[in-house]
């Protein structure tokens, strides 16, 4: 029979004060030995409580989960130690090999170019008479499988924060043997998004605040309906208020040298960033959103400014369709249209830039067969109002495509997909070039 702590520690006394009632003459000899032994006794009750205490803390406490015997955790301590107690990690992305039949009428998308890869307008060849072209070509590649990198913190007082890193391999190669379809096929890591938010507040480089991410199209290709969709990532520092947005981001000015449209290159001497305003609505109907986009441009000690405008959202339509569409417009809208399909400024024989106007949109509509099949077609058109005495007539004047897909998805997280495209690019003097494409792609998220 198992006896409390407390009991035993208590014996050695009641013994001594019974032999000190039995033998009055021992009393006085005891007197120091009963004082040392009370010590004793006091100093291991105080153990004792200790010890009592941590049992009944450990009772209070949840249980670990059991181990398996025989096996181990896969981990056993935090993989954030440098983080704030209590902060979660996620790693998320996708696996996805793009392989494509591609035919264009005037010569073949250069070899490694992006256009290769997914569709660029402004990659598609237009020349004269005898360019060549109308042989088909094909390409593999797994380029745009991508992972994330997320961390997120809710202290006490209810801030949030957010960390976030995110990369794929659309980068080309990371030296000139590694980096080429002859043997290894290797790619450099690129940087896709990396920010922080502090509640309403961002910081890195993410989607422009102009840029409506939520209308893109469910599209095999890269983007899809390119020609007529905004589509930028840079860095930035971003305010959302509710329905409200603004942001700083980083200026770039595209530039069309006099008359020489072939010849557009990039000036870095802008002063002022890249200011945007953005106002959203949604429900369970889809979205609607319009955002401004306020620019300077610079190139050497010459300026010009511009302005832009973005219309875009989503209606439901059931449970089974939905439309998807934008219309952006503007002065200056270049670089951030159909990946810099046009120049943001055109300089004149002076060397004074003049914004160059141009506009595009796209319309998307998407329909659930089942929870495994869904098709898209779309869509989008671009166009630019190019001064041809100062362009020149080699300017790109408009661009369309078409496109439609059907996505077949066995498992959850992996769709199969396959989407035939038309593509037409025209310049000033009337050239035309067009491209036929059939994409398909498996992709795993994760």
């Amino acid at each position: 029979m198992s006896m409390h702590p407390a009991r035993l520690v208590r014996r050695p006394l009641a013994a001594a004060m019974l032999l000190a009632l039995a033998v009055p003459g021992a009393a006085m000899a005891q007197s120091d030995r009963e004082k040392e032994l009370e010590a004793r006794v006091a100093e291991l009750e105080r153990q004792v409580q200790a010890l009592l205490t941590t049992q009944q803390q450990q009772a209070a406490q949840p249980a670990a989960p059991a181990v398996p015997a025989g096996k181990q955790p896969v981990q056993a301590t935090t993989i954030t130690p440098n983080a704030n107690p209590g902060t979660t990690f996620s790693y998320t992305g996708f696996i996805k090999m793009d392989a494509m039949v591609t035919e264009t009428s005037d010569g073949r998308i250069a070899d490694g170019s992006s256009g290769r890869l997914f569709y660029v307008p402004s990659t598609i060849p237009v020349g004269g008479a005898g360019a060549g072209g109308g042989d088909p070509y094909t390409d593999f590649h797994a380029q745009f499988s991508r992972f994330g990198l997320g961390v997120d913190h809710v202290t006490a007082n209810g801030d949030k924060f957010k960390g976030y890193v995110e990369a794929d391999f659309f980068g080309g190669g990371s030296n000139a043997l590694a980096g080429n379809e002859t043997a290894t096929n290797t790619y450099a890591v690129t940087l896709r998004h990396a920010y922080v938010s502090w509640n309403n507040w961002l910081a890195g480089q993410t989607w422009s605040n102009f840029m409506d991410v939520a209308a893109l199209p469910d599209a095999v290709d890269f983007v899809g309906p390119t020609d007529g969709t905004v589509f930028v990532r840079q860095a930035q520092v971003r305010y959302t208020k509710g329905p409200w947005s603004v942001s700083l981001e980083n200026p770039q000015t595209t530039v069309n040298p006099y008359l020489s449209a072939a010849a557009r290159f990039n000036s870095g001497d802008n002063v002022l960033p890249d200011l945007t305003a953005r106002w959203l609505t949604k429900g369970d109907w889809g979205h609607f959103t319009v955002a401004g986009l306020v620019r300077q441009f610079k190139w050497l000690d010459e300026t010009e400014t511009g302005a832009a405008l973005s219309v875009s959202g989503k209606f439901n339509l059931g449970a089974s369709d939905d439309i998807r569409w934008a219309v952006n417009g503007g002065s200056g809208i270049g670089r951030y249209l159909a990946f810099g399909i046009g120049s943001d400024v055109v300089v004149d024989a002076n060397g004074a830039l003049h914004a160059q106007d141009g506009y595009g949109g796209f319309v998307a509509w998407r329909h659930v067969f089942s929870p495994k099949v869904r098709t898209n077609l779309m869509y989008a058109a671009s166009h630019f109002d190019n001064d041809t005495s100062l362009t020149g007539y080699g300017a790109t004047e408009r661009t369309q495509s078409f496109h439609a897909n059907l996505i077949y998805s066995p498992f959850p997280k992996l769709d199969v997909g396959a989407e035939i495209s038309y593509g037409q690019r025209s310049l000033e003097d009337d050239r035309e070039g067009d491209l036929k494409r059939l994409h398909t792609s498996i992709k795993y998220s994760f």
